[in-house]
């Protein structure tokens, strides 16, 4: 389902794209022969596979807002809900890595770099030559991110950084990460600033590695530093302005994770309409039952409706307009819905949806995560109700 609209307004068009059937079917086709088969094993052993993502590379799908002149894919939005609600629609895991390298490093490089640091940048995030970590969240801040403790302190030509970030996607495997850590005061929002900082650094390194309830083959690590020595020319934008910086780049964050939960929404629906139609039960097929259709409609119509949010966002982040409260909405709720839908769809499958054979649990893991985020939930309201109320 698309959604494209004129300047006006005047025509809603649903029909989808030609380049996001292409991209939902060239996934279809990849996850089948590159993920299905070994995203079990990977979810066990909380494996990081990272082959996968150098081949998603090769399709351009780690690089899909980057434009062409950086080795990127030039799409937009419309585009970029598809291929990770569709990678989604498979795992989770793959799905969230391909959302944090897309939209939060190589995004914030995209805004906010100058021309210098996009070439050398952009062109090897947008091959996945190099995957992008991004890091805002600290062991003591998490939605609090203003009070971190992480800190730059000048020294002539460089910078010496102090102190670790936690919950960072990729932060072992990255080969390169931007950060944002305090030059000024805590709690001043014009105190932060943000870096992009290469593996290998000296003083720079990752800690221990989280082990998950969810997403578990997207990997999430500590990252230290320990008197790491970061050039002035690392620096993204001006000095103090990391936060400000980091508050936009959400701002499409959050089109990435309400993206995320669409597609676990839909594998797991999708799954429960299959098993509803095969599962017999007291001589009939569980569909028939009123107490199992009555599930498969509200979840189908807590999809449309997440759909929908999602795209009104998407079509004003294309347009480049304002869409601070409309990303919030739709990241609120899609990942609400999509906790509630692998909800129903493990009690769908009854004693199997339990089990590890079946898909549906592994849905209902990996989909509590959207509520927490990038902006848990409760941040989400904030946002929209200070966007009301201002």
């Amino acid at each position: 389902m698309a959604h494209t609209a004129t300047m006006n307004d005047e025509v809603l068009n649903f029909t989808p794209s030609e380049n996001q059937r292409m991209i939902a079917d060239m996934i279809r086709k990849f996850g089948d022969e590159h993920i299905r088969p070994k995203m079990m094993e990977w979810d066990e052993s909380q494996e990081f596979p990272i082959e996968v993502f150098k081949k998603l590379g090769e399709l351009g799908l780690m690089g899909v807002l980057v434009p062409t002149e950086y080795g990127g894919s030039g799409f937009g939005y419309y585009e970029y809900v598809t291929v990770v609600s569709e990678i989604s629609k498979i795992c989770g895991s793959i799905g969230l890595s391909v959302a944090a390298h897309n939209s939060l490093c190589t995004g914030h490089i995209m805004y906010f770099g100058n021309e210098e640091q996009k070439q050398k940048y952009l062109p090897k995030l947008a091959t996945a030559e190099w995957i992008g970590a991004w890091g805002l969240t600290e062991v003591g801040t998490g939605s609090d991110a203003g009070g971190m403790n992480t800190t730059a302190v000048k020294d002539g030509d460089y910078y010496l950084i102090n102190g670790s970030k936690n919950f960072i996607t990729h932060g072992k495997s990255g080969n390169v990460a931007v950060v944002i850590v305090r030059t000024g005061n805590k709690g001043d929002s014009h105190g932060m600033s943000a870096f992009v900082i290469e593996k290998g650094t000296p003083g720079f390194s990752a800690g221990r590695k989280e082990n998950k309830l969810g997403m578990r083959a997207s990997e999430t690590t500590e990252l230290i530093f320990d008197n790491c020595r970061v050039h002035k020319n690392q620096l993204l934008g001006k000095e103090g302005e990391g936060f400000i910086q980091a508050m936009k780049v959400l701002d499409g964050g959050r089109i990435s994770i309400a993206s995320l939960a669409l597609g676990i929404a839909k594998g797991a629906y999708e799954a429960s309409v299959k098993y509803a139609k095969e599962r017999q039960q007291f001589g009939k097929p569980i569909a028939e039952f009123q107490a199992i259709s009555f599930k498969i409609a509200d979840m189908a119509t807590k999809i449309e409706a997440a759909e929908l949010l999602i795209l009104q966002a998407a079509d004003l982040k294309n347009r480049g307009e304002k869409m601070t409260k409309e990303s919030a909405m739709a990241k609120l709720y899609a990942s609400e819905i999509s906790v509630q839908v692998a909800n129903e769809a493990v009690q769908i499958f009854g004693g199997y949806g339990y089990t590890k054979d079946f898909p549906v649990e592994k849905f209902y893991r990996d989909a509590k995560l959207c509520t927490i985020g990038e902006g848990t939930s409760e941040i989400q309201k904030l946002v929209i109700a200070r966007d009301i109320l201002k």
